[in-house]
């Protein structure tokens, strides 16, 4: 299965930026972002059951990893960073975590490196199931209205999260349940030593309102960055600090960049 993507050509001589969104986004979602680093190659992609790969469906963080693999060998990509936030954070890391031949680095915006205990896993669980069914039953507008008053989105005013409730209406309920329920926080594997081990860099990314995720950053890696004026979707709510963030990473991690 290749997954639906959007690619912009850069400088041939640098790695490609591989960008996956979060949970009901699309290829648009870092796009904005992404039109700063013109220097560098990008590909904006669509995960299973979002946007141009909405008839797509994977049933494991395994299935998606290969098919993550199958859509960067039919891009020829072979010299690559990723960047994820969110949903596309966690399959970031597990892809990562495989410790592909290809990948130079990895920054990962408001992702979950996995939980640690059975109980936590099992109420996760429970949670996604309750979430998957409404939002196969319900309308979508009131589903995410529920889910974007969520603690970790708190820090949205009522304006942002009805920007946001109408924009994430337009998906479709059945495939994001799929995807939901595939990709669960309760089925991914605590990526915490495998993350640690990798042989190349790791960024995390997170609002500086996001509590939750400055504590989870630092044990993923040192290198951490707190993005200013923004809760969990830092990349939407302050683009401009996301993308002076990657630039200096990348200007630092990279020769003859930008």
């Amino acid at each position: 299965m290749i997954l639906h993507g959007q690619t912009v050509i850069g400088r041939q001589q640098q790695p490609w930026l591989v960008f996956l969104h979060g949970f009901s986004g699309d290829n648009r979602e870092w796009q904005t972002v992404g039109a700063t680093l013109a220097d560098f190659p990008r590909l904006y992609l669509d995960l299973p059951g979002h946007g141009g790969s909405a008839e797509m469906a994977v049933t494991s963080f395994a299935q998606m990893d290969t098919c993550l693999r199958a859509t960067l060998a039919h891009y020829n990509i072979r010299n690559y960073w990723l960047v994820g936030y969110s949903l596309g954070a966690r399959v970031a890391m597990y892809h990562a975590c495989q410790q592909p031949g290809g990948l130079r680095g990895l920054v990962v915006e408001g992702g979950h490196p996995g939980l640690t205990d059975d109980a936590a896993r099992t109420e996760r669980q429970l949670s996604d199931m309750r979430w998957a069914a409404r939002f196969r039953q319900q309308p979508l507008d009131a589903v995410f209205d529920a889910w974007y008053r969520q603690p970790v989105f708190a820090s949205l005013d009522a304006s942002q999260r009805a920007a946001l409730v109408a924009l994430r209406s337009q998906n479709n309920g059945a495939t994001l349940a799929a995807m939901l329920e595939a990709t669960s926080l309760a089925c991914q594997p605590d990526l915490r030593a495998a993350l640690h081990a990798l042989p190349f860099s790791v960024h995390y990314l997170y609002g500086e309102f996001d509590s939750k995720f400055c504590a989870l950053a630092t044990q993923v890696t040192r290198h951490c960055h707190a993005i200013p004026a923004a809760g969990h979707n830092a990349h939407r709510e302050n683009p401009a600090g996301v993308a002076a963030v990657l630039a200096r990473i990348l200007r630092l991690e990279i020769k003859d960049t930008l």
